[in-house]
Order: C-alpha cells, then structure tokens, then sequence
C-alpha cells in the first residue's frame, strides 16, 4: 500500500504543480479576489449574439482495495476533460455546438476505467435552437431545440448532463423546453441517445478518437412537468420511455421500460427547513440475458428518495440533513426486479463515481446523515455518512458487480463515509476540488462469492478546473 500512495503523491503533484502556478494570480485580480475573471466572451469583444465559452479539469484519483471482482487490488489515473462551447443568436433561431474531449492517462488494462472515463474529441452538442415565444399562452416562454443536445431534467436522478464523471451523457433529437405563469415549467424531447465510442479496453487506454453514433435501435423520450404549490415547495411529474432492439453489431437485452414518477421539494434557506420526496415506478419487459432466443421477462422496479434538512442561519451557513434511498433489486419471483437510473447522476447521493463508486440506485437500501457548510462565498464542504444494506439478497450489490444468488451472504454491506472541500483559488476562474471516500465493508461484501476481501475500499481525488 506504500507504494501505491508513493504513486498518488506523483499524481498529486502534477495537480497540485498547476495549483502552485496560480497561486499569485488572485493579486493580479484585485485585493479582494473578486474582480471579473477573463473569459473568451471578453477576448471576442464581447458580442451580443455570440456566446463563447470554455473549460479545462485536471484531476488525479487513486483508488487503494478495489471492490470489483477481477480487476486489480489498486488504481490511479490522471482525467484531462476539455470543452469548448459557442453559440450564435439571431433571434427566434439560436445555431450552437460544444466540442468535449476527455481522456485518461497513467491507467492500465487492471482499470476499471470505460466510456465514463474516455471520449476523445466529441462533439456532444450542435444543435439549431428555436425561440417560439409565447406560442404556448401570453405568460409563457417555450423554445426548441433540435441536433444533438445535453440535458438535466428535475433531480437529475433519471436524465442529466454528468458533471462528476470524465464523459457526459449526450443525445441526437429534439428537446422542448416552456417555462409559464405562475412558475410553471415543463420539458418534452424525443431522442437517440448518443452511444460512446469506441468501448474496448486497449482502445479507451489510448484515448482513441472515434466518432460517437446514434440509431432508431435505442430511443429515449418523455416529458416533465413542475409547479410551485405553497411555502415555497414545488411538485414535479414525470414520465419516460426507453426502447432498445438489437442491431446489426451490438447484441442487447432489449430493454422496453417505462418510468413514471413524482417528486415534492423545497430548497434549503437559511433558518428553515427544507425537503424532498421522489419516487418511480419501473414497468416494461426485458430479455433475460443478451442471446436473441432468451427469455423475455416483465419488468417491476422502483426506486425512492427521501431528505429532511435544515440550514441553520449563523457564520457558514451549516445544513445538516437525513437522507433515504431505496432502489429495488431482481429477485426470485419470475419478473425482473432491478431498477434502471436510465440516463441519472448519482455523484450527489452516493458519493464520487468513475473509478470509485460502489452505491448507485439499484439494489440498495441506504440511510445517512449529510452536513454542509459554506465558511464563505470562496469555500465549501461537506461531510457524510451512510450505511447500505442490499434490498434483494440474491441480486448485484449496487455498483460493485458482487452476487450471491443464494442469499446466504446476508444483506447488510458496510457504512460509507465521505469528505469533500471546495476552494475558488481566483473566482469564478480557477477553483480547486478534493476529496475522498472509504468503504467500510461487512456482511455481505466479506462473505458472498466473488468479493475480494481485501481490505476497505479507499478512494481520494485532487482536480484543479480553469473555466473561461
């Protein structure tokens, strides 16, 4: 294990040299450090109809116990993303594209690394956007988007633009978007969802770049609607669909699903408390395995989230909040049980993802405590704790691929703990992001088939982003 930390402490430095190198930049922009950062969008003159903008992460994480079955016991990796973003206004039509490339170096063919890890020059956005107005009501506001597109929707549980990991989920169609009276709000699209390319081991170790595709063989649709109630609490529905079908060169378990769902919140304010409910139900068909002569199966799944919080208004801003999540896992009953996230984030609920990531929403039961703090307007953190028990004792654990479908293993997993902290070295410019996260395994995770028994998973990251 020393050595591995030797080879985190290689990694760290390379970071933590760009940190160095801009540690006198806050001088050159005001006493304060809050003067207007440099953009593209002022090296251009600023022009009213054309938007321009930029970003550059560099992080370093290393992950000590993996918990993966066959992959090797420790990993480190350096993640270089890149993006460059336009967008050009006439008026009612709005024409616009991002370029993303994100890569990785350091890693092995022992990495758990994958397409969430590498796409390589990728035009994940490019789009002709239109600006209807109100052609939905007199108090209204609706455009439309059609190309090639990113996209959060609600919590972000079911459909969002990744922030956390290297590579983003990104899609080809069409996207509405109406915002109305009263604070009403709704989202409808159609899509291809676009799959990352390529996705063999030797070929995402050498950052090759491939084309992203699209066909009618997997779609993605649904539609969203959100309105405020009282005190300050809005309520959302929803409703999604995916279909998939084999095609020519990629055999898939040809998945039908449909997800509706509701969801109640209120943001944290200071001195209040603050809350959200969400829940989804899961129904469809899937096949059994990937072979076309498989089985078809009926799918009934669910997932659902609860958080109480409170903001405490004093220096910091200190909120402290209960959470609970519960996604269902496959069991014995002859339908298929295991919930979908579709096309969700799940950094925010369970903690750091890529080559991290063990809780994710499926086949879980987890309850924890977060505390969030904000010393000042340049910094943030927060701590938090979890405990994870499996909802299906025969099913995948989560995110971690280990099974036993005998059920003999139990299904409490182990508690996670979390820290994470924040710092805008030059605002709105240079802002540096740490963390890192154990496992603390039992039950089920020391005793089923297939689990490595090597110790608690031990993660830690240090990226450094430049936006412009």
């Amino acid at each position: 294990m020393a050595g591995k930390w030797i080879d985190a402490g290689k990694g760290l430095a390379l970071v933590s040299g760009m940190v160095a190198a801009s540690i006198g930049a806050p001088a050159a922009w005001g006493k304060d450090g809050d003067a207007a950062a440099w953009t593209l969008q002022q090296a251009i003159g600023d022009p009213d109809n054309l938007k321009v903008s930029g970003s550059v992460r560099i992080r370093y994480e290393a992950l000590d116990n993996q918990f993966r079955p066959g992959l090797k016991d420790s990993d480190s990796i350096v993640l270089l993303r890149t993006s460059l973003t336009a967008e050009y206004d006439t008026g009612p039509v709005r024409v616009g594209a991002e370029v993303m490339d994100s890569r990785v170096y350091s890693a092995g063919p022992g990495s758990s690394i994958g397409t969430g890890e590498v796409n390589a020059v990728e035009l994940i956005q490019a789009y002709v956007g239109f600006d209807l107005g109100k052609a939905l009501g007199s108090k209204s506001e609706t455009t439309l988007d059609v190309g090639r597109f990113t996209m959060d929707v609600g919590s972000r549980r079911l459909v969002a633009r990744n922030n956390f990991r290297n590579t983003t989920n990104a899609f080809f169609g069409f996207k509405a978007q109406y915002n109305g009276s009263g604070g009403t709000y709704g989202t409808a699209f159609y899509t291809l969802p676009l799959m990352r390319l390529p996705d063999d081991k030797a070929s995402l170790l050498d950052n090759k770049v491939e084309r992203d595709r699209q066909n009618f063989d997997l779609t993605f649709w649904g539609v969203s609607l959100g309105k405020p109630v009282h005190d300050g609490s809005t309520v959302e529905v929803y409703f999604y669909g995916l279909d998939e079908n084999d095609s020519p060169d990629v055999a898939t378990r040809n998945r039908t699903l449909y997800t509706p769902g509701l969801r109640l919140h209120r943001k944290p304010k200071r001195g209040k408390f603050d809350y959200e409910f969400e829940g989804a139900y899961q129904f469809g068909h899937i096949r059994a395995s990937k072979a076309a002569s498989a089985a078809k199966l009926d799918v009934s799944a669910y997932f659902v989230h609860a958080t109480v919080g409170y903001q405490f208004a004093m220096p910091g801003s200190p909120r402290i909040a209960f959470e609970y999540d519960r996604a269902s896992g496959d069991g014995s009953n002859g339908s298929f049980g295991r919930f979908d996230t579709l096309y969700g984030a799940r950094r925010t609920d369970f903690g750091p993802t890529s080559i991290y990531g063990p809780l994710s929403r499926a086949n879980i039961s987890s309850a924890g405590v977060r505390l969030e703090v904000t010393p000042e307007k340049r910094w943030d953190g927060l701590v938090m704790y979890r405990a994870a028990w499996l909802e299906s004792a025969t099913d995948s654990f989560a995110n971690t691929g280990v099974r036993d479908p005998s059920g003999a293993s139990g299904s409490f997993a182990g508690h996670q703990v979390e820290a994470r902290a924040r710092y805008w070295i030059v605002p709105k410019l240079l802002r540096v992001d740490t963390g890192a996260a154990v496992l603390l395994t039992s039950g089920f995770l020391d005793r089923a088939p297939g689990a490595n028994r090597n110790g608690n998973p031990l993660y830690g990251y240090f990226d450094l982003i430049a936006t412009f």
